[in-house]
């Protein structure tokens, strides 16, 4: 019964997220369900004391960089770069390479550990423009862009600074460049895969006549830009070039600065407790705030005139969709967590311990979780949390080096996660102004595909010995 309760949750919330309802609103309504045929009297405790905890500090970690990307995504579009981008891109791969185009940006920017729902709110002016000149149907820009910024470059490709990446480490001993070779294998098969079925979709979409769109029934479209010349795509594209390099140099810079841990006395009346932060936790969030605001202050430096001119009704739109994003994203957080905490969750995980073959263990426990709680970095959180101990000593007992470990677990997790109440796939859909109706059929065949990609890698260290 307690399986059931939790599984009866689960759809529920899948349901009404595809049905288009708010999950801020039927997120603690499925979880607080779930808890009431469990037990009660836990109902008001879990809700203040574990849903509305995640939950808030989630925003307070993550708001922020939902807040900067808006930001810069609404000015990159504002100014026209997305046109001379676009432009350009055009003209260098073709206007039938548009997917293509919107893949490589999209991989670009989260390799160089851009948050994947900067990637959203930053890419999206460009693949709307791009997929408007190419008359390629907006409902598979976010299928495309799942493909670009969700999959390989999230957890596949050796090194991406994602935290799905970096999770692993604290338990295998490794570190974000483990199996090299199974995970460029792995990032090529979901690349190829991806891009094909994309293009097949493409070209159905001709064959039927279809289009981007109509006008009067499209949500969430690009301001059109208001100017008579367009900036050159070199200079253009320097606030993106600018925010992957910044990046970079924050995350490097900022332990040296700060240290492992910062506090400080804040000046109030009385006896102030100091503020302590532990620098590791909070670097990578910081970081990306920084380069963000780097990018924006390259934007407005090199685009004043058309940007001042819209700032005001812009960036209320942009501030909007980043309230509605983050807490969209934080109400899915905070039901993972209270699922997680029901003993129906460990039935799962329990029964998922049946299986035999250390790896294909290892992948299904992690993905089955990720895809339960509707998160990639809380599922597998969760599960190596719980089993990393059973996973290490199956995988000595069977030869395989943590390097696979890591990396089977990294690419499962980004595996059955975006389900319909994923809070990223939510994020998505609400940026680009689509429904689930509309466009999650073909975000789902992503899914599918980089779900296969983990045994796909797993077949290859077992007829190869790679790693």
């Amino acid at each position: 019964m307690s399986l059931l309760i939790v599984l009866a949750a689960l759809g529920f919330l899948m349901l009404v997220a595809y049905r288009g309802y708010s999950v801020i609103l039927f997120a603690p309504i499925a979880a607080l369900g779930a808890v009431l045929l469990t037990d009660p009297s836990l109902v008001a405790p879990m809700f203040t004391g574990l849903f509305m905890d995640k939950m808030v500090g989630f925003l307070k970690l993550y708001f922020p960089v939902f807040l900067l990307g808006a930001v810069f995504g609404k000015l990159i579009e504002l100014s026209g770069f997305s046109k001379s981008i676009v432009g350009a891109a055009i003209r260098l791969f073709g206007p039938q390479r548009a997917m293509l185009s919107i893949v490589l940006v999209s991989g670009l920017l989260t390799y160089g550990g851009v948050s994947l729902f900067v990637v959203v709110f930053a890419v999206y002016p460009f693949a709307a423009e791009m997929f408007r000149q190419s008359n390629i149907p907006k409902r598979l820009i976010p299928a495309t862009l799942a493909v670009g910024g969700f999959s390989f470059t999230m957890d596949a490709l050796p090194g991406t600074p994602q935290i799905q990446n970096i999770i692993p480490t604290t338990f295998f001993g490794t570190d974000t460049w483990a199996a090299p070779v199974l995970g460029t294998l792995g990032s090529i098969f979901v690349l190829a895969v991806g891009m094909a079925y994309l293009e097949w979709r493409r070209r159905v979409a001709v064959r039927n006549g279809e289009g981007y769109g109509d006008p009067a029934t499209l949500v969430n479209e690009p301001v059109p830009f208001i100017g008579t010349n367009l900036a050159h795509a070199g200079i253009a594209v320097l606030p993106l070039l600018l925010v992957f390099v910044s990046n970079k140099l924050f995350t490097l810079g900022i332990p040296h600065w700060y240290g492992a841990e910062h506090s400080f006395v804040p000046s109030i009346l009385g006896k102030a407790a100091p503020v302590v932060q532990e620098v590791p936790k909070i670097a990578a969030i910081w970081a990306v705030e920084g380069a963000l605001l780097v990018g924006i202050l390259a934007v407005m430096l090199l685009a004043w005139r058309p940007v001042v001119a819209q700032f005001a009704d812009g960036t209320k739109t942009a501030i909007s969709g980043a309230l509605l994003a983050a807490m969209n994203t934080a109400s899915e957080y905070g039901f993972g967590a209270v699922i997680a905490a029901l003993p129906g969750f460990m039935v799962v995980a329990n029964a998922l311990g049946s299986i035999k073959d250390p790896l294909l263990h290892e992948a299904v426990t992690v993905t089955g979780l990720a895809g339960v709680t509707g998160s990639a970095s809380g599922g597998m959180s969760i599960a190596l949390a719980a089993m990393s101990e059973t996973f290490i000593a199956n995988a000595q007992a069977a030869g395989i080096p943590m390097e696979v470990l890591h990396r089977v677990a990294s690419m499962a997790s980004g595996g059955m996660d975006s389900l319909p109440h994923n809070g990223a796939v939510i994020t998505l859909l609400m940026v680009t102004g689509l429904t689930h109706r509309q466009a999650y059929k073909d975000i789902f065949a992503v899914t599918i595909i980089k779900t296969l990609a983990v045994f796909v890698v797993i077949g290859i260290y077992y007829a190869t010995g790679w790693v």
